[in-house]
């Protein structure tokens, strides 16, 4: 069954009989002044003019609300109208002032991520960091707000979670005497094997990996674990919260002799929070994600791996300068960025370049290739080599996403896709000045998108409120509201012919993937024998491939590591018809003006002609008094369909998504048959198992199968933006209907009955902010303030 999905700001809320909440209480104004640190003195000032407008526009419309709460108290019985008034005005007083903006930092081991957070927020040591080993155990989220002290939350897997993981660890490490010499050798050497042992020391000691599952519920973990599975860490000092945090997110190698070098909770923990306070380097509402490796074998770690991935709207896919030629982690992970721009809400990848002040420079100078004059320097040999890089990886880069992504996607106007940073030389200085190591670029560029959506968030703010508070205004002078109505007939029939248009214009939208679906399929059935083979296929034979394989078979088709390449035979297997259909699926959910495959701009057309049938209606009836209600018409069409392209953006990656999920359930019988193998020649009898069940699913239409599933759920998108459309509009033009119990009239007679004693005479709101208009002009916000 599909779930079911509220977007935000879909237009006439619920009636809640809650009306009684008490709003949230607003920022002191020192807590707010903390946020600016992070800017210069320019960008405080937007900023500061930013705050100050929401915070006074908050502060009107929790005005209005608490006088609409405080007349509510004289009157038993309150109609629907009011009751919708009340519910708007507490939402937008509730809504966030800024969703956090997720930069995901995505690279392989040692490529400098922990560094170079390190150096972005100014903490030299603060996250643990260790050359070219493994560092980072688990996704660290790293941000600053309003505390006092640092602080760091470790989220551990539920109970449930951990005894799934620890049934799979146990059938991995499950060993028979059947098992020949070769077998055996494998099992010894294998690296799946050997992270589920440690796993398993590190909880419960030497020799934990000999006892099998029931054995081990019974043991009790060594280390510590709440009942609340959330660790919290405070401390006064940045050194003092990185100390109690290291064992925590490091990764701990084992001593030569086998055992491990401290005991660690580590494979319970999901992810960890760390909170720095009123941080000058970076501003409140951005958060900096540490996403280690390539995903995990436990599910839910693996499922937060992606969402995380999926969540932010900017990956830095870091690489250090002595890989960032390539390599098969290194490819990996920009095909895992660039879907994520695909199925998330990722809108700009860049590659940044690390330690780049690693140089040898007369092995440099020897195999130099570019430029007629002499270096002098180590200094100048980094800076000329930076320059090659940013322009040789910048094409690289770009022609990789044109193949990928729409034409006109904005990461690919990006004026820097690659940055060339080293954040050793950041805090040395010994070869590179500050702004050369390019760390302060990222900082600005940090900024801007902060800035950038916080004067969208405040424009969008406004004037939605603009619209209640005109409301308000429109029965609080009764004296001059003649009896005139909107005619609501016409509007009506407008509004079913353009639902139906736009109904039609969906549909032709999502036409645009039949044939790159067709033609996918078609590759896919052609190449899958090849690719697999390539998957199952290992150069040194099945040495260190044997149980790797049976963790592929008990996930499903997928085994991912920390510290090995990901497995994934149900996307390998439908890669081909992600090559056709990603330009197309990408064109699909862009943004930008309306063409014939874009949604997006399509539902803003549609929203625009409402708009404009609404202004068009209010000229030919002579709107005089009632220009406040068609204001607010015209506002609450763009509340209801504001929050429609988030539900859109939600939905796109369970259609995304949706051929790899079917391909793993067509496969799952073959993947669990194969998993039960054991004995000798294991390994080449798994790989029989799924060979067969492969080309037997194959033979049966499981491509096919996949296609239907995603053009299916692409119907059930259509039908679900239709349905919240229809539904949020109709109850729109019901409430602003004059028949029945209609919101005006409802407001007007409400106002008459209890006027005298809870108004007092006076306007709902304060007359120092009264809100004409906003708009933007040449990149700086204006809003027009009258008395």
């Amino acid at each position: 069954m599909e779930e079911t999905e509220d977007f935000v700001g879909q237009g006439p809320h619920p009636v809640d009989d809650d009306l009684f909440k008490e709003p949230t209480k607003k920022r002191r104004r020192s807590d707010r002044d903390q946020r600016f640190r992070a800017f210069p003195s320019v960008e405080q000032s937007a900023l500061k003019e930013y705050e100050k407008l929401e915070s006074r526009t908050r502060r009107v419309l929790s005005n209005t609300y608490q006088k609409l709460i405080h007349s509510v108290f004289l009157d038993d019985s309150i109609p629907n109208g009011v009751k919708y008034l009340i519910n708007r005005l507490l939402a937008l007083i509730e809504k966030p002032s800024l969703d956090p903006i997720y930069i995901g930092l995505f690279g392989s081991t040692g490529a400098g991520k922990s560094s170079l957070i390190n150096a972005i927020i100014q903490q030299a040591m603060f996250l643990p960091v260790s050359g070219e080993s493994i560092c980072t155990s688990c996704i660290v989220q790293v941000s600053s707000g309003c505390c006092e002290q640092y602080e760091a939350k470790i989220h551990l897997l539920s109970d449930q979670e951990w005894k799934e993981e620890l049934k799979n660890l146990t059938k991995l490490l499950h060993r028979t005497e059947e098992l020949d010499r070769e077998e055996a050798d494998a099992w010894d050497r294998d690296d799946a094997v050997e992270e589920a042992i440690w796993k398993l020391q590190m909880l419960y000691g030497n020799g934990a990996e000999r006892k099998n599952y029931e054995e081990l519920l019974r043991a009790k973990p060594k280390g510590k674990i709440p009942t609340s599975r959330i660790i919290t860490l405070k401390a006064e000092e940045a050194e003092e919260l990185s100390v109690k945090l290291d064992p925590y997110i490091r990764t701990h190698r084992r001593d030569l002799d086998g055992k491990s070098a401290e005991t660690q909770i580590w494979p319970l923990i999901k992810h960890v929070e760390v909170t720095l306070p009123k941080s000058e380097m970076i501003p409140e509402g951005v958060v900096l994600v540490d996403i280690p490796g390539t995903g995990d074998f436990n599910s839910k770690r693996d499922e937060m791996w992606k969402k995380t991935i999926d969540k932010c709207s900017v990956i830095w896919l870091i690489s250090d300068i002595e890989r960032v030629s390539g390599g098969r982690a290194h490819e990996d992970l920009l095909n895992e960025s660039i879907k994520a721009c695909q199925r998330g809400f990722c809108r700009d990848v860049a590659l940044v370049v690390t330690k780049t002040d690693k140089l040898h420079l007369l092995e440099y100078l020897r195999e130099r290739k570019v430029g007629n004059q002499a270096i002098q320097s180590q200094r100048e040999a980094v800076l000329e080599r930076n320059e090659v890089i940013k322009l040789q990886r910048n094409g690289i880069l770009k022609e990789k996403l044109k193949r990928k992504l729409p034409a006109d996607s904005k990461v690919l106007e990006a004026s820097d896709l690659v940055y060339t940073v080293s954040a050793q030389e950041y805090w040395q200085q010994a070869l590179l000045t500050e702004e050369e190591t390019e760390i302060p670029k990222l900082r600005g560029y940090i900024r801007k998108r902060l800035l950038d959506k916080k004067r969208r968030m405040v424009t969008k703010y406004v004037t939605e409120a603009f619209g209640l508070l005109l409301l308000t205004d429109s029965f609080n002078c009764m004296e001059n509201l003649p009896n005139e109505f909107l005619h609501m007939s016409g509007l009506r029939r407008f509004v079913e012919e353009k639902i139906q248009f736009l109904e039609k214009v969906i549909d032709q939208c999502f036409a645009h993937i039949k044939q790159p679906l067709q033609e996918g399929v078609r590759n896919a059935k052609a190449s899958y024998r090849r690719i697999l083979g390539t998957c199952l296929v290992r150069s040194r034979g099945n040495q260190g491939f044997h149980q790797t394989l049976k963790a592929v078979c008990l996930k499903n088709g997928i085994y991912a590591s920390r510290t090995l390449a990901r497995i994934d035979l149900n996307e390998a297997i439908t890669q081909p018809i992600y090559d056709q259909i990603d330009p197309v699926f990408g064109g699909i959910f862009r943004a930008g003006k309306p063409n014939g495959s874009a949604l997006l701009p399509h539902v803003e057309a549609f929203k625009h002609s409402l708009q404009e049938k609404m202004m068009e209606i209010g000229i030919r009836s002579g709107w005089k008094y009632d220009s406040h209600k068609k204001s607010f018409l015209i506002q609450e069409i763009s509340a209801i369909l504001g929050g429609l392209e988030d539900y859109i953006l939600r939905k796109k990656r369970r259609i995304y998504e949706s051929l790899t999920t079917s391909v793993q359930s067509d496969l799952k019988p073959c993947y669990e048959e194969a998993a039960q193998i054991a004995g000798k020649k294991a390994c080449e009898r798994m790989k029989d198992v799924i060979r067969r069940g492969v080309d037997r699913q194959v033979a049966e239409g499981m491509f096919e199968r996949a296609q239907e599933r995603m053009q299916h759920q692409f119907q059930q998108l259509k039908n679900g933006i239709t349905e919240k459309v229809k539904g949020s509009i109709a109850t729109m033009l019901t409430l602003a209907s004059s028949q029945g119990d209609g919101l005006y009239k409802e407001l007007a007679a409400w106002k008459k009955h209890e006027g005298s004693y809870s108004w007092k005479g006076d306007k709902l709101y304060d007359h120092d902010l009264y809100l004409l208009a906003s708009h933007r002009g040449k990149g700086r916000f204006c809003l027009k303030l009258e008395d």
